[in-house]
C-alpha cells in the first residue's frame, strides 16, 4: 500500500515538472500495455491545468482542515488513535521521538514545507527582489516583533479582564504566546489571493510570518519545555556545520539541489532535534545556499502605477521562475508534493472538537485578529517612519490587510495551545480560538476588496 502511494505521488511529480508533448507518447504505450484508450496530448493538458487550480488555491490544505475537524468531531477515539499511530511499532523511536504518524508529518514532511517557503523568501532578498535592498527586509522583521508583541499583550490585558483576581488567572495567562504564532500554510493562500499572487505584499508576509513561527518555536522551547527533551543549544552546532557543509558544496559548483537537503539538510535536522528545537525549521538555513542565476527583467517604458511597479518588482527577482537554477528547481520538483501532502498536514493539525468554547476562546481569537493586526501595522508603519521602507508597491493598506491575514493562528496556534495547556479546562477553548480564527480568511478577502489592495497580473504560469 505505502509503496503504491509512492508510486502515485512520484507520477504527479513527474506530470507537473512535464510538458503535454514530452508525457503524451509515455501515456500512450501505458495506456496500450493495460488495454485502455490512449491518452491524449488535451487529456493530460486538462489533468494538469486541474492539478494546477487544486494547488493555486490550496485545496488540499483546505480539505485537510474540513477532513481533519469531521473526524475529530464524528469519531474522536478513531482520530486520536489515527494521529498518534506509531508506524514501526510502539518501541520504534528517533532521537527520543516516538515514531508517530503526527512526528513523520510536523517534524519530517513539514522540514519540505519551511523549505519551499524559504525559498520565496530567499528570491525576494536576492537584487531585484521585493525585500531587496536590506532596508526593505528590516521592516517586515520589525513588524513580526509587533506581530508577537500585539497579540500577546493583548491576550494578557484580556486574561486580566476576565480571570483577574481569580485562582485561573496564572494558569490562563500561561498561554500568552498561542497568538503569536501565524499559519504561513493558510496565510500564503490567503495572501495571494487578496494581493495577487506576485505582489510583493505576500513575500513581505511570508518572511514576517517565518520569522513569526521561528519566534514561536522558540517561546515554546524557553517557556514551554518538555521535561523529558530539555533544551540542549551545544547539538545547533551540527546545524552550523550543515550550514558550512552547504556554503562549501555551493562553492565547489555542485548544481544540484539533492546534495544540499540530503546532507547539509540532514545534518542541520539533527542539530535541532537533538537540541529540542523545531527540526521542521532544519531547511531554513540551508535553502539560501541554493544555487541561483540572475534573470532580471526590464520593465517597460511608461509604467508608472503602484500596481505595475509591484509586478515587476516581483518578477524580477534574480533567479526567478523563469530560470533552472537549483533554487528554482528545488521548489517547482517539490511543490506538488508538499501541496498534496498539506493535505495530511492539516488533518492531524486541525482536529478539534466543537462545543469547547469559553472566555479563553475569546480571548484568543481576539489576540489574533485585533492584536496581531494592530502589532503588525504599528510595528511597521514605526519602522517606515524611522527610515526602513515597505517594499515598492505597498503602502498603509497593504500593511494592515497583511496584518490581518497574520492573524491566521489556526494550525500552528493549536501547537502552541497544546504545549501552553496540559489538558481541560483551558486546552480545548483555546484550541477552539484558534480554529475560530480561519475566519480571517473571509474578513482579510472583504478588506482587501473594499480597499482595492490587488495589485498584480497573475500569468497560467503562477501554479506551477
Amino acid at each position: 500500500m505505502a509503496g503504491a502511494i509512492l508510486g502515485g505521488i512520484a507520477s504527479l511529480l513527474s506530470l507537473s515538472d512535464s510538458s503535454p508533448s514530452s508525457t503524451a507518447p509515455l501515456l500512450s504505450r501505458v495506456g496500450i500495455a493495460a488495454g485502455k484508450p490512449l491518452a491524449t496530448g488535451e487529456d493530460l493538458y486538462q489533468t494538469r491545468n486541474l492539478i494546477g487550480l487544486l494547488q493555486k488555491f490550496s485545496i488540499f490544505l483546505i480539505l485537510g482542515v474540513v477532513a481533519g475537524m469531521l473526524a475529530a468531531n464524528l469519531d474522536p477515539h478513531w482520530y486520536e488513535e489515527m494521529v498518534d499511530y506509531h508506524v514501526f511499532g510502539d518501541g520504534a523511536v528517533l532521537f527520543g521521538h516516538a515514531i508517530t504518524v503526527h512526528f513523520l508529518i510536523n517534524s519530517i514532511f513539514m522540514v519540505f514545507f519551511f523549505g519551499v517557503a524559504t525559498k520565496e523568501i530567499t528570491e525576494s532578498i536576492l537584487p531585484g527582489g521585493a525585500l531587496n535592498p536590506v532596508e526593505k527586509a528590516i521592516n517586515p522583521i520589525l513588524g513580526t516583533i509587533g506581530g508577537v508583541l500585539g497579540p500577546a499583550g493583548m491576550y494578557l490585558l484580556l486574561a486580566f479582564v476576565f480571570y483577574g483576581g481569580t485562582e485561573d488567572f496564572k494558569t490562563v495567562a500561561n498561554g500568552w504566546a498561542i497568538p503569536t504564532a501565524t499559519d504561513i500554510a493558510l496565510a500564503w493562500l490567503v495572501a495571494r489571493l487578496v494581493f495577487g499572487y506576485r505582489h510583493p505584499a505576500v513575500n513581505f508576509l511570508l518572511l514576517l510570518a517565518v520569522a513569526d513561527d521561528g519566534i514561536g518555536l522558540g517561546i515554546i522551547a524557553v517557556f514551554y519545555p518538555d521535561p523529558e527533551l530539555p533544551v540542549m543549544p551545544a547539538w545547533l552546532l551540527l546545524t552550523v556545520a550543515g550550514m558550512g557543509v552547504a556554503f562549501a558544496m555551493r562553492r565547489l559548483g555542485v548544481a544540484s539541489w539533492v546534495p544540499y537537503v540530503a546532507i547539509a539538510g540532514t545534518l542541520s535536522w539533527i542539530g535541532l532535534v537533538k537540541a529540542s528545537i523545531e527540526p521542521a525549521l532544519a531547511l531554513v538555513p540551508i535553502v539560501p545556499f541554493l544555487p541561483t542565476a540572475i534573470a532580471q527583467k526590464v520593465a517597460p517604458t511608461g509604467h508608472r502605477s503602484v500596481e505595475r511597479d509591484a509586478e515587476f518588482v516581483a518578477e524580477g527577482i534574480a533567479g526567478a521562475h523563469d530560470s533552472n537554477s537549483a533554487l528554482e528547481l528545488f521548489e517547482r520538483q517539490l511543490k506538488l508534493f508538499v501541496d498534496v501532502g498539506l493535505f495530511f498536514f492539516a488533518f492531524v493539525n486541525a482536529g478539534v472538537a466543537f462545543g469547547f468554547i469559553g472566555k479563553v476562546t475569546f480571548i484568543v481569537l481576539i489576540s489574533l485578529v485585533v492584536g496581531k493586526t494592530a502589532g503588525v501595522t504599528l510595528f511597521s508603519w514605526a519602522a517606515v517612519k524611522m527610515g526602513f521602507p515597505l517594499p515598492t508597491g505597498m503602502d498603509l493598506r497593504h500593511l494592515a490587510v497583511a496584518g490581518l491575514i497574520a492573524g491566521l493562528g489556526l494550525t500552528v496556534a493549536l501547537f502552541v495551545a497544546g504545549k501552553a495547556f496540559a489538558g481541560p479546562p483551558f486546552q480545548d477553548p483555546a484550541k477552539m480560538g484558534a480554529v475560530l480564527s480561519g475566519g480571517v480568511a473571509l474578513l482579510a478577502l472583504v478588506a482587501g476588496a473594499a480597499l482595492k489592495v490587488k495589485g498584480s497580473v497573475e500569468s497560467p504560469n503562477d501554479s506551477s
